[in-house]
């Protein structure tokens, strides 16, 4: 890289984010470290702003200049010939449906132009369903946030990576807001002021078209870059499983997601053992269960069910077929710090503590999620002699018990 070693390299790289940090404009910065730029690739990139977090700058001002970070870099990056993923490799299907989201950006722009220059309010009998629809679809990328966050991002921190995923978990929170507040912009238009209208509308629609646009190409150049690097190909089979069971978005393409064959497990046998519990049987203090009956019984609780070790560590979670929050595999042996956006981190760290001190056993929260009230619980678990094990995460719908009324005996019951 141009005969510069390669810790002078790292050391120049920091210098050059620090120097557009303290505000020395990009274009001074560019022609000053043009050599050391020349080159730079997505991994570079990420480890460093990993260690400028690590040494104390605070990832909201990392992500708050991600901006001025591709101004510098996004030349080079472009000269660099995206990896190749398969068609059928999770890669391929967020870059798909980053392609799709591009389109319906451009949609928007053209649809909010055509508004800014009209005069009256009849421009908006042809734009309004045009807006809302696209609001819909904005919406629905829900699934692609949630299979990037639960699955993609663990396993990249597994592999070292874990502040570009946090960064970008940021940026799909604050997107997610922004797009809330485009729909609720467009389901109640015909209650303000057209010219207000309009001035919201210009102004939710640009900040969604910049911060969405720049979202996709730091995801496209550097994130998935990174995941082509070190994502091993037996982790690739298993992100797609999941990616599989999240599901997809009503524009993800139809042709990247074809049904895959179902992959069948052949079950071990059960075999008898002297004492008389057959093999594969837990004895509990009041009865036995298989690991079948066992795994069963978890996921047919009216609850979902999260474990955290006594390391934080996530351990274990139940599969019912309607899970509140979405849990995948590849949480397991994160640290459960991890699983929260950061604005929440204090609170889950004070709350472990509690339990470990023995201060506290119960945490609980209840909060809204659309029409449905969601009541979360933290439990401290512990041994017999009340040594810490671990925290259990209860999340329940009370939307349909609330409106329980009166009583209904078992006599009531209708087979």
């Amino acid at each position: 890289m141009g005969g510069i070693a390669e810790d002078e390299r790292k050391r120049l790289l920091k210098e050059v984010l620090r120097q557009l940090h303290s505000g020395v404009p990009p274009q001074e910065v560019k022609e000053k470290f043009k050599q050391v730029l020349e080159g730079v690739s997505s991994l570079e990139i990420a480890k460093i702003e990993q260690e400028l977090i690590e040494e104390g700058i605070s990832r909201e001002e990392i992500q708050r200049l991600c901006g001025v970070h591709l101004a510098i870099f996004r030349e080079q990056l472009e000269k660099q010939q995206a990896e190749a993923a398969a068609p059928e490799n999770p890669i391929s299907i967020l870059r798909g449906e980053h392609d799709a989201l591009q389109k319906l950006l451009e949609k928007l722009v053209a649809s909010v132009a055509k508004i800014q220059k009209a005069e009256d309010l009849s421009v908006l009998s042809e734009e309004i369903p045009q807006l809302r629809q696209i609001a819909e679809d904005f919406l629905d990328t829900e699934k692609h946030y949630l299979r990037e966050e639960n699955v993609l991002f663990p396993i990249l921190e597994k592999h070292g990576i874990s502040e570009p995923p946090a960064i970008m978990w940021m940026e799909h929170n604050q997107l997610r807001e922004k797009k809330k507040q485009f729909r609720n912009l467009i389901d109640n238009y015909n209650k303000i002021d057209f010219q207000e209208f309009r001035r919201q509308l210009g102004e939710i629609a640009n900040s969604i078209s910049s911060t969405l646009s720049s979202h996709i190409f730091k995801e496209n150049n550097i994130l998935f870059q990174l995941a082509m690097r070190v994502v091993t190909e037996q982790e690739w089979r298993e992100i797609r499983k999941e990616f599989d069971e999240i599901g997809y978005c009503c524009f993800t393409p139809a042709h990247l997601i074809a049904k895959r064959e179902a992959i069948t497990v052949e079950k071990p046998e059960i075999k008898e053992v002297s004492a008389g519990v057959p093999e594969g049987v837990l004895q509990f203090e009041t009865g036995s269960l298989s690991k079948e009956e066992i795994e069963a019984i978890l996921n047919t609780l009216p609850v979902d069910i999260t474990f955290v070790d006594k390391d934080d560590a996530v351990k274990y979670f139940s599969k019912g077929e309607k899970r509140i929050f979405v849990r995948t595999k590849a949480v397991l042996g994160r640290k459960v710090q991890l699983c929260h956006p950061q604005k929440s981190v204090h609170i889950v760290n004070r709350i472990l503590e509690a339990f470990k001190k023995g201060e506290k056993d119960v945490a609980e929260f209840w909060i809204k999620m659309g029409e449905r009230l969601i009541y979360i619980r933290y439990f401290a678990v512990r041994d017999k002699n009340g040594k810490y094990l671990g925290t259990l995460e209860v999340t329940q719908d009370l939307t349909e018990i609330k409106k329980i009324e009166g009583e209904k005996r078992l006599l009531d019951w209708e087979g």
